[in-house]
């Protein structure tokens, strides 16, 4: 007897009975997402921190930014890690995640920085210049 096609017909039935997408609700908590990021708005600014240990290139991390998704590529790699592994509560390894923000950013105003282990991003809201409330001058109209 094949204890992987007992699971595989078990995640089968269990699809058919939750859906298909009941998995991804807890894939967050099986596998979390790295790097771990804390985010901040204001009316008109977002600021990402982003939890990146041992970086020591900077060059090593990518941050991409398209209208209202930040898109963070690289590696975290603890070089220091020898032996068997006790206890892992620090994760690692290449990560390529997509974070929506709350609003659309410009393109020409971001900011990235880094100290001690993180990396601070300062991402500043789009505003269509079509968009703004524009002031209406009423004009009088001439007696005919």
């Amino acid at each position: 007897m094949d204890p992987f096609k007992q699971m595989s017909d078990w995640k089968k039935n269990m699809d058919h009975f939750f859906g298909e997408n009941f998995w991804k609700d807890f894939e967050g908590m099986i596998k979390p997402n790295i790097p771990q990021i804390n985010m901040y708005q204001t009316e008109n600014e977002i600021l990402c921190i982003v939890n990146v240990p041992g970086l020591k290139d900077l060059n090593q991390m990518h941050i991409y930014v398209n209208y209202a998704t930040l898109e963070l590529k690289g590696s975290i790699d603890l070089e220091n890690a020898h032996g068997t592994v006790v206890k892992e509560e620090i994760l690692q390894g290449v990560f390529d995640r997509k974070i929506t923000l709350p609003f659309p950013v410009r393109a020409d105003k971001i900011s990235a920085t880094y100290k001690n282990g993180l990396v601070f991003i300062q991402l500043h809201r789009f505003i269509d210049e079509s968009s703004r409330r524009n002031k209406v001058e009423i004009q009088p109209l001439e007696d005919a």
